[in-house]
């Protein structure tokens, strides 16, 4: 296959733009991160904020341990602890620095009512819109679609900036990625030039390394990665390759979302996603003893793949994203293992064909569980491919081909499971109210 530079240049600016640092649950940080920019237009502490947000973010943001806030939840807390305490300048990184003395002032504004929250009636996934305000000023600004996205800033009245973006397409204000093929994918993999992935490569390797470990050692959730590295140390549990990578993968998650305040490497706008299309490739190299550059050409078949899954399905969904990056976690371990692209495509058609029915029902603690669960069943579909044995084109939702398949998930997430979104978010506000 003859790549030329310019599309190789478009899936390196892909790459940029899709694996970047984030502490914490992703969409409470956006809306930290929302309030902070407010705020910083605004140029002087708000004495209330209104919060505008669509359901799937209420869904990603009711239950998720919110970094440094002492253990504290929710769109109240997000917003508030980034108004007060945040730094706009660090997107995802906003509420790094706050300090256990800042969280007294954060508590007050919340506990006196000065955080108002509005489910608002939009059809974009992934919507946030913050006013903050002090007396007669106020600042509203508004994301869509990506974490960072400012679409629209209004002071007092007048708009400073208006990003007109399709609402129906969750990556226009991105590289197009249509270009994106596993086909594509593979060779890029086989031939990219290290130098211009290594950078990137080992960030995700030392950060989400880092929590993975954490996650191994301390408290965190419901510990299903640390449980599972237990049975297996006493004997009930296999000592193998699948259960350590599933180990590994969801310990990260453990901590993550109860709260650890390390920073993750995320994809497509996810953390778990992130991690679950790192780590358990990452735990195979170290207990095979791999190179580094087969690790760097491993994760960038696993993540690109993520991406491409994910692009079809959408940013937000009812479809559990941690699905999209097993797929391509099947993928890459059938990569790493020097499988040809028949191969490493089979595996990926395995996964969809096996766990596509997982939904995601918010951020919290137990999506540690599904992520081993998914690991589990990547390794399973590349075993499988490499026996030459993938799921027939025709059957439930697998198509002729691995495109073919996705984008059968894509219309699963985007048209069929929209009922799916709205009775989940409904279960989950009737439970909190």
């Amino acid at each position: 296959m003859i790549i030329d530079e310019t599309i190789k240049t478009q899936v390196l600016n892909i790459l940029k733009e899709e694996i970047v640092p984030a502490e914490g649950c992703t969409e409470p940080i956006a809306l930290a991160y929302t309030a902070a920019k407010a705020v910083e237009i605004l140029q002087k502490k708000p004495e209330k904020l209104v919060v505008y947000v669509s359901g799937n973010i209420i869904k990603n943001v009711k239950s998720v341990v919110v970094p440094n806030s002492g253990g504290m939840v929710g769109i109240e807390v997000s917003a508030a602890m980034g108004a007060l305490a945040g730094d706009a300048s660090k997107e995802l990184l906003v509420i790094s620095n706050v300090q256990t003395e800042q969280l007294k002032e954060i508590k007050t504004f919340i506990d006196n009512g000065n955080v108002e929250v509005i489910h608002e009636n939009t059809p974009v996934k992934l919507y946030c819109r913050i006013e903050a305000i002090n007396g007669e000023d106020s600042v509203s600004v508004e994301i869509k679609h990506i974490h960072t996205n400012i679409t629209k800033v209004i002071r007092n009245g007048a708009t400073l900036i208006d990003r007109p973006c399709n609402d129906a397409d969750f990556n226009s204000s991105l590289t197009d990625r249509r270009i994106l093929s596993i086909e594509l994918i593979y060779h890029l993999a086989k031939t990219i030039e290290i130098e211009s992935i290594a950078e990137k490569f080992d960030q995700v390797i030392h950060f989400n390394s880092a929590i993975a470990q954490e996650g191994l050692t301390g408290n965190y959730g419901i510990n299903v990665g640390k449980m599972m590295k237990d049975n297996m140390e006493s004997g009930i549990y296999g000592n193998d390759q699948r259960n350590r990578s599933a180990s590994f993968a969801a310990a990260g998650s453990d901590a993550r979302m109860s709260g650890c305040s390390l920073p993750v490497m995320t994809t497509s706008g996810s953390g778990n996603q992130g991690m679950t299309a790192s780590l358990p490739i990452i735990k195979y190299a170290i207990d095979n003893d791999l190179t580094k550059e087969e690790l760097y050409r491993a994760l960038f078949m696993s993540h690109l793949a993520t991406v491409h899954i994910k692009t079809n399905v959408g940013r937000l969904s009812a479809y559990c994203g941690v699905i999209c990056a097993s797929a391509a976690v099947s993928g890459g371990i059938a990569f790493i293992q020097g499988s040809d692209y028949i191969t490493v495509s089979n595996a990926i058609t395995n996964t969809l064909g096996n766990v596509s029915g997982i939904i995601c029902d918010g951020a919290k603690g137990s999506c540690a569980s599904k992520i081993a669960t998914g690991v589990t069943a990547a390794f399973d579909s590349a075993m499988l491919a490499k026996a030459q044995r993938v799921m027939n084109g025709g059957d439930g939702i697998v198509g002729e081909c691995v495109e073919t398949t996705i984008e059968n998930i894509g219309k699963l997430a985007q048209s069929g499971m929209n009922k799916t979104d709205e009775v989940i978010l409904g279960i989950m506000t009737n439970k909190a109210q």
